[in-house]
């Protein structure tokens, strides 16, 4: 059975119904992620949870793997469980859980042998209080930084309060996970002295060189072949910097296109005839189409966690131009890359044409490798289930299937 839909967000499968029997000297594990930050048009977080989901059937079938995510009305389920939550305006889908005591009682009734939270608000609550209840460990992954999204600037008084209530929760899971160095500093740095950078993944199968077809995107645009193309996608928000990839492109001028996927539908994104916008992809595959048949990755967010993005369009073999900061400097560099050392227009139109004064082809071929060397999630999940198994004890999580 596939489960289509979480009120409108596909690409969550369920397990086969002969897979996940505990041979007589084991015992079966069940795995709860919990979060908010789960919508139709969410990036990383239901990107990392949804391939989760998808490695834990074919690797470790003594695990049952649950959802507990907001939704428009309550559904009750096995592998998937619905807590009415209220629509956020202008949230492009997101919904804020309003009862932390609701959301409680249904991690406890799913009888978790391990919970993780994806975020550290009503859910993250909620997570804490439900392990502590059923005497299970609970996993705090930290995708971003709450200070990054406060209004004003990343040091001001909102950010800091943002950030110490932030900590204050995080320092009460057992385990607390970050997506990078930079965000686990930053962690650490506020006090969260458990703090351990978990890299975040990419299928570097269906992210790969061989989706391109740049003839066919060209003309669909109704660009010519010689224009290069600059790519980005993601949620059109105030702090992935839309606005200093569109003035940067213009800078360039003829020649370059900046396409924005997703992230050219947000109110205020600046028009642009050098900007080509396209809807959201829920596809992966349709999306790696897209990444491959492109020149490079652009992103200007010096605050952004990791950016699944940027290995993303690394296993589709493009070279990426980001900001020497966050996690994108922690991940980029001139093997495969080229960095801005400011987030402003004139800095990355400066990067953008170092790129191209290189070998782009060469810079692709590096990211691949790169990608898959170190970012394929076999890696990734071999190692978190090692976490699970260390803080449960329970050897499902590191029982591969036979």
């Amino acid at each position: 059975m596939l489960i289509e839909e979480v009120e409108g967000c596909a690409d969550v499968a369920a397990p086969p119904a002969n897979i996940g029997h505990a041979l007589p000297s084991q015992r079966p594990a069940r795995l709860v992620d919990t979060t908010m930050l789960y919508a139709p048009a969410s990036g990383g977080v239901k990107r990392y949870l949804s391939a989760k989901r998808r490695w834990l059937v074919r690797h470790r079938p003594l695990v049952k793997h649950s959802l507990v995510l907001p939704g428009a009305r309550n559904r009750d389920g096995q592998e998937l469980s619905l807590i009415q939550a209220a629509a956020l305006p202008f949230g492009r889908g997101y919904r804020w859980p309003m009862s932390a005591r609701a959301w409680t009682d249904r991690l406890i009734r799913c009888a978790p042998s391990l919970i993780e939270a994806e975020d550290p608000y009503v859910p993250g609550l909620a997570a804490l209080r439900a392990g502590q209840a059923l005497g299970v460990p609970v996993v705090g992954f930290c995708h971003s930084d709450v200070a990054a999204l406060a209004p004003g600037r990343n040091d001001g008084w909102a950010a800091k309060t943002a950030r110490r209530l932030w900590a204050r929760r995080c320092a009460r899971f057992d385990a607390v996970l970050a997506p990078s160095e930079y965000l686990a500093d930053i962690l650490r740095d506020a006090g969260v002295h458990k703090a351990q950078a978990m890299p975040l993944g990419v299928d570097v199968d269906v992210f790969n060189p061989a989706a391109a077809d740049r003839a066919r995107l060209c003309k669909t645009l109704g660009v010519p072949e010689s224009d290069r193309l600059l790519v980005f996608a993601g949620r059109p928000a105030l702090e992935k910097r839309i606005d200093v990839l569109i003035e940067a492109v213009e800078r360039l001028g003829e020649g370059y296109r900046l396409v924005l996927i997703g992230a050219g539908a947000g109110a205020g994104v600046p028009r642009s005839d050098r900007v080509i916008s396209l809807p959201f992809q829920q596809d992966s595959a349709k999306l790696a189409r897209l990444f491959a048949s492109c020149d490079a990755l652009v992103h200007a967010n010096p605050y952004e966690s990791l950016g699944l993005v940027v290995l993303e369009a690394m296993a589709c073999g493009l070279p990426v131009v980001g900001v020497a900061a966050g996690g994108v400097g922690e991940t980029v560099d001139e093997t495969f890359g080229q960095l801005a050392d400011r987030p402003t227009s004139q800095a990355m139109a400066e990067a953008i044409e170092a790129l191209f004064r290189r070998d782009v082809h060469a810079l692709g071929q590096q990211a691949r490798r790169r990608a898959v060397e170190r970012y394929a999630w076999d890696a990734v999940f071999e190692r978190l289930t090692g976490l699970y198994h260390d803080l449960t004890r329970n050897v499902a999580f590191v029982t591969p299937r036979p």
